[in-house]
This record gives C-alpha cells, sequence and structure tokens, in this order.
C-alpha cells in the first residue's frame, strides 16, 4: 500500500435539505431565474431566504457559515453589476451623472460666452484701427509713387 493510499480521505460534509434549498435558490437568483420572487431581484442573503420559500431570518450567518460567506463573497465579486443594483442606487447614479452634465453644459456655455465677447472686442478693435488708419492716411500728403522707386 502506497503513501497515496494510506491517507485517510477528506470528509466531505452532508447538506441539510435547508442548505440545499438555500443553495438552489443562491443559483436560481445568480443566474437571474427566481421562482418565488421577480426576474432581477439582486443577489442578498435575506433574498436568497425568500427564494427558497422561507422566512429570511431561518438564514443566519451562525447557522450556515459557509453559504453566508460564499454569498457575500459573489455579492462582493459582482457589485458593479448593474442588475445588483437597487433601483435607488442606480437612479442617485442617474442623478449625479445628470448633475455633472449639468455642470459641464454650463461650463461650455460661460466657455462659449467668453471667445464671443472676445470675438466682437476684437472686431471693435479691427473696425476701429481702420477708421483710424484711413484718417491718418487721409491726413499724409499726397506722395509720388514714382519717386519711391
Amino acid at each position: 500500500m502506497s503513501f497515496i493510499e494510506a491517507k485517510p480521505k477528506a470528509k466531505e460534509r452532508i447538506l441539510s435539505k435547508a442548505e440545499i434549498r438555500f443553495l438552489e435558490a443562491f443559483e436560481r437568483l445568480k443566474s437571474n431565474k427566481p421562482e418565488i420572487l421577480p426576474k432581477g431581484t439582486i443577489v442578498s442573503q435575506n433574498n436568497v431566504a425568500k427564494e427558497a420559500g422561507v422566512n429570511p431570518s431561518a438564514l443566519r450567518s451562525s447557522r450556515y457559515p459557509e453559504l453566508s460567506q460564499k454569498i457575500q463573497k459573489w455579492i462582493e465579486e459582482h457589485k458593479e453589476d448593474p442588475v445588483q443594483k437597487s433601483s435607488r442606487q442606480m437612479m442617485l447614479a442617474q442623478r449625479s451623472k445628470n448633475r455633472a452634465l449639468r455642470e459641464q453644459v454650463t461650463s461650455l456655455q460661460e466657455q462659449r460666452d467668453k471667445a464671443l465677447s472676445m470675438l466682437v472686442e476684437t472686431q471693435r478693435e479691427i473696425v476701429d484701427l481702420t477708421l483710424e488708419n484711413e484718417r491718418l492716411k487721409a491726413r499724409l500728403p499726397a506722395i509720388d509713387v514714382s519717386r519711391m522707386s
């Protein structure tokens, strides 16, 4: 008998019927195919218990620590998924995005107005300089172009 064969096999933990129901409910919620709760329900420990058809207090961390850890780990890994955000979270995110866009629009309008103001001021200055140039040319005596060559 070799050393590997002599090792006792790791005991597999026997799952209770309730834990099996919780695991099945957890899998249904993860795949967005619940039987009791509406589609699109976020995964939470309470919702897993509700999907299993029991009171949410039945799925306690003290009673089912491995399952609770598994659920919490999955929630943490998928917290950025749009499906995992509640309607309130999505609404708050949309409000924040809208606020940022409004601020950007206001900033761009201010930049446009400033640029337009500068353009009008520059055009006014060009007109003033052109008029002054014409006035100064009129004061000069007529120069003989042939003498300059």
